[in-house]
């Protein structure tokens, strides 16, 4: 019973673990990819997305952070993005 108590245990811990990286990325694409749709045409969408899921893989409340902007966001304009989303997506985007 307690083998099977603790593999079930370890298969539930790791499926959270699944779903918040799979949410990282999912928010770290749309942060990124809005930033350059509405800040900088030339912005490097990619290398944003990668530092925000291994800064999101690392430090629980930067996802936390990551999943509140990405959550503002979501639509709404550009202007009223960045008004109404500042303080949730300051220290996301660079």
């Amino acid at each position: 019973m307690k083998t099977f108590l603790l593999i079930a245990f370890g298969v539930l811990s790791s499926g959270c673990a699944v779903v918040q990286k799979i949410d990282s990325v999912i928010d770290c694409q749309g942060i990124c990819d809005r930033y350059r749709s509405c800040f900088d045409d030339k912005y490097d969408v990619s290398a944003c997305a990668s530092r925000c899921r291994k800064s999101a893989s690392e430090d629980a409340d930067f996802r936390r952070k990551a999943d509140m902007c990405n959550a503002c966001i979501t639509d709404r304009s550009c202007v009223a993005a960045s008004f109404a989303c500042a303080t949730e997506c300051v220290s996301v985007v660079p």
